[in-house]
C-alpha cells in the first residue's frame, strides 16, 4: 500500500478518498473470495476427490466468482481469463488422470 499523503482540504477530494477507501474494502473482499474458491478446487483436485459432481460443481462455482470480479473490474479481465484456463488445465488433466487409471472395459477371452 503506497504511503498516505498529508490531508486534503479540498471537499471533493475528501469525498474521493473516502470513496477510495470503501471500494479498496470491497476489492479486497472479492480478491479473497477468488482466493478461498481457486484453494477450495486445488485442495478438492489434490485430494483425488473421486466424486466428480462435487468437483464439476466447485470448478462452475470458481469460474463464476472470477468472471463475476471480472466483470466488476475487481481483477482485470485478462487475469480472469488467465485464471480460468489455469484451473480449466488442472481439471482437463485430472480427467486425463482418472480416465487412464480406471479399468476399461476388457474384452472376454474366446
Amino acid at each position: 500500500m503506497a504511503a498516505k499523503t498529508a490531508p486534503k482540504k479540498n471537499p471533493s477530494a475528501l469525498k474521493r478518498v473516502k470513496q477510495s477507501e470503501k471500494k479498496e474494502l470491497q476489492n479486497q473482499s472479492v480478491k479473497t473470495k477468488i482466493k478461498t474458491q481457486v484453494g477450495k478446487l486445488t485442495a478438492a483436485l489434490n485430494n483425488n476427490n473421486k466424486d466428480k459432481d462435487s468437483l464439476e460443481a466447485i470448478f462452475r462455482e470458481t469460474v463464476k466468482v472470477i468472471s463475476s470480479a471480472a466483470s466488476k473490474k475487481v481483477i482485470h479481465r485478462n487475469t480472469a481469463s488467465r485464471k480460468i484456463s489455469r484451473i480449466a488445465k488442472k481439471i482437463a488433466m485430472f480427467r486425463a488422470k482418472e480416465t487412464i487409471h480406471e479399468p476399461s472395459a476388457q474384452p472376454e477371452a474366446s
